[in-house]
């Protein structure tokens, strides 16, 4: 995905996800237990991904920490096209656009949740 693709992606997830429709509202929660259970399927057996825990694996930062880095908006590019790191224990992962919409629904409640 190229960084224009990205970022009209992440636009528009602001502004869905920002909108005061009680439909959006539904769709918002929806999306965020969607990206919730997309973290627990994928994620969950290294990193914590409630809004509170330890990771089962010591290295991996919860996902509430990796949320509150940088805006959520800034990982859509990542999701879209593999996220990487510099250890090999972790796999690539490479998501759907609905997909990276659910997961930065829900890592946005985790920076917000303090």
């Amino acid at each position: 995905m190229h960084w224009k693709q990205a970022a009209v992606l992440a636009l528009t997830l602001y502004f869905a996800l920002s909108s005061g429709d009680p439909a959006m509202a539904q769709g918002k929660t929806d999306d965020i237990a969607a990206g919730r259970a997309i973290l627990t399927k994928h994620c969950a057996s290294c990193h914590a991904v409630a809004s509170k825990g330890a990771s089962p694996l010591d290295k991996a930062p919860p996902m509430r920490d990796i949320a509150r880095r940088a805006p959520v908006e800034n990982l859509a590019e990542a999701l879209a096209e593999g996220i990487v790191t510099g250890h090999e224990a972790m796999p690539v992962f490479v998501f759907r656009p609905d997909e990276i919409g659910a997961i930065l629904g829900y890592l946005q409640t985790l920076r917000d949740a303090r």
